[in-house]
Formats: structure tokens, C-alpha cells, sequence
């Protein structure tokens, strides 16, 4: 049975590339920092084939240590600080696991054996954050970095020690450079889930507004459950590389509310939208747009679910969610 080493397991991307795995065979372990962690009995319940491993992206120690009990065949290094407002906020702690830990994480599996030894194959969860003010569109693997939050920089970093640990010691080790990508397990602080889930409150009487910050940004959108495919596609290959994941098409926030509210029967959003500075960045990305052709043609992956599909699925899904709680109240 191949093993599978997944850091941010109780992510949006950790979920789903753990659900993936299983149907797959494998025998996946998750990494969860802290000895009584809320998250680990929530991940058993959804998981519990799922061995929790304890360990920390800060940590060397600790991730040998992890790696030396696992012996995994791959690892998936999706741990991160991920929400790019919290950056601006705590760039030392966004640098420190969304950076380095990314550093400690290779370092780790070259020590354990990445080589020749044992090969353990390496993804790295790149960002299209790093694009950030774009020197081109679309943008591919080739375009230019230029991030522009704390969030970003760090994963340029993470993506850069890739490449060179790659070089430098002949490690198995890839980049996916994923476009957003949303669903009905994104974290109810992500714009998509937060318009999905208010939609939804709104419409069963719960809420009467939702607050924004800036609507006109563009972002190209996919559905997670797709994009972690991919990630499993890179370590099949017979080299590691790095690619660009995403649909080629973009759509602005204001898109998103109006489909979202148009779904739930609400109409123009712009009655119960508000604005709020605080929500706005210091620096924003006003638009991304990603070129796939390269994960298409060598990988053989496409995408399944379009935009419509997405957030008709994350607006149901919220529905039903908060019309349970109300059953519960």
C-alpha cells in the first residue's frame, strides 16, 4: 500500500486530496500541530482511516521525526498560513511557516531519505498570489513573480527553495502553481464561502447584509475537488516539474455575488451588500488569470466543474447548512 503525508490536512485542499487518496488506495497520514487539537476529532470523524502524525511546520525536529515513522512514498505540503488578509497582520508568523516551512519540509525529506535512499516525491502548494501585480496575461510558468502581500512573498519563497532543492540535491520535488479554487469546505473567511454562506443566511431571514471590501477584483476560480487531482498528477510522472493550474477564465467578485444571490432567489445583490474599508488591502491583485495548457498536454488533467456549477454547488451546500443549524436552535 503506497503512503501518503499530508501537512494542512484540515484544509479546504487537505480534505479533499485525502479523500481523493483513499479511493486511490493509499494510506494517508496528516500532520496536526498541538497535543489536543479541536480539528482531530472533526478530521476522525469525516476520516478515520486518516492517522494523525504530530508535527510542525516550524519545527526540523519535529518533521524528521514525523517522516522517520511515516516512510511516506509521497508528500503533500499543504500547510500554510492561508489567508492573505491575516498576512498583512502577522507577516513574521506567515513568513516563518508559509516560507520556511516549506525549507524545513524538504530539508526533512532529504534528511529521511529523499534521494537515492528512499525517494520520497515532494508537491509544494505554490500560489497564483506570487503573480500578483502581473507582468502578463494569462500568466504561465514562465511569468514574472511580482506578489504583492506578505502571503505572497512567502510562497514565492517556498516555490523558489523548491525549484533549488530540485537542482541542487536531485530531489523529486514539484510546484503546483494553483489558481484559486473554492467549494463547500473553503473556510467561511475566504470572499467565496463568506458570499455563499451570507447569501444563504440572507434568504432564510438570519442576516440582512453582508460587508465586503474591494468587488472589482478579478480571480480565476476553480472547484478544489478537481485541482488536488492534479497535484496527485505531478508525482506520476516520471520527472518532477512545475505547473500552472487553472481554468483560463477570470470573473470578478461582483460575478460571484450576483450569481450566488441570483441562485438563493435574491436578485441584485447591491441592496444588501456593504462596503467596509477594514476589508480592504494594503496592496491588492487586481487581476489573475492562469494558462493550464501546459498541466493539460502533459499531465492529461482538465478541469470538470465550471464557474456556474461552483457556485451552485458551494450555494446549496450552504443552504442546507444553515437551514440544519436553524433546526438546531
Amino acid at each position: 500500500m503506497r503512503k501518503a503525508f499530508i501537512t494542512g490536512i484540515t484544509g479546504q485542499d487537505g480534505r479533499h486530496l485525502a479523500e481523493f487518496l483513499q479511493t486511490k488506495g493509499y494510506k494517508v497520514y496528516g500532520m496536526m500541530k498541538g497535543q489536543y487539537n479541536p480539528r482531530a476529532e472533526l478530521l476522525r470523524d469525516e476520516f478515520p482511516e486518516v492517522e494523525v502524525v504530530p508535527g510542525d511546520l516550524t519545527d526540523l525536529t519535529s518533521l524528521v521525526t514525523a517522516l522517520e515513522y511515516v516512510q511516506p512514498d509521497e508528500f503533500y505540503n499543504l500547510g500554510a498560513i492561508s489567508f492573505v488578509a491575516m498576512s498583512f497582520n502577522q507577516a513574521e508568523l506567515t513568513a516563518n511557516v508559509t516560507g520556511l516551512g516549506v525549507l524545513r519540509a524538504l530539508e526533512a525529506v532529504r534528511m529521511v531519505g529523499g534521494a537515492q535512499n528512499n525517494p520520497i516525491r515532494f508537491y509544494q502548494a505554490s500560489s497564483s498570489e506570487m503573480f500578483g501585480k502581473v507582468r502578463e496575461t494569462p500568466q504561465t510558468e514562465l511569468t514574472p513573480f511580482h506578489p504583492r502581500s506578505p502571503y505572497g512573498v512567502a510562497k514565492v519563497f517556498g516555490h523558489d527553495i523548491t525549484v533549488n532543492y530540485r537542482e541542487s540535491y536531485g530531489m523529486y520535488a514539484c510546484s503546483g502553481i494553483l489558481f484559486n479554487h473554492e467549494g463547500p469546505r473553503r473556510g467561511l473567511e475566504f470572499v467565496t464561502r463568506k458570499i455563499t454562506n451570507t447569501a444563504a443566511r440572507i434568504k432564510l431571514g438570519i442576516d440582512k447584509e453582508i460587508v465586503l471590501g474591494n468587488t472589482d477584483a478579478k480571480r480565476d476560480w476553480g472547484y478544489a475537488g478537481d485541482y488536488v487531482k492534479a497535484m496527485w498528477m505531478m508525482l506520476q510522472q516520471d520527472d518532477p516539474d512545475d505547473y500552472v493550474i487553472a481554468t483560463g477564465e477570470t470573473h470578478s467578485v461582483d460575478e460571484f455575488l450576483t450569481l450566488a444571490f441570483e441562485k438563493v432567489g435574491l436578485g441584485d445583490f447591491h441592496q444588501y451588500v456593504k462596503h467596509d474599508p477594514k476589508y480592504l488591502r494594503p496592496a491588492e491583485v487586481d487581476l489573475l488569470i492562469g494558462d493550464p495548457s501546459k498541466a493539460e498536454k502533459k499531465l492529461g488533467w482538465k478541469r470538470e466543474v465550471g464557474f456556474d456549477q461552483l457556485v451552485d454547488m458551494m450555494v446549496k451546500h450552504d443552504i442546507a447548512y444553515e437551514t440544519h443549524r436553524l433546526k438546531k436552535i
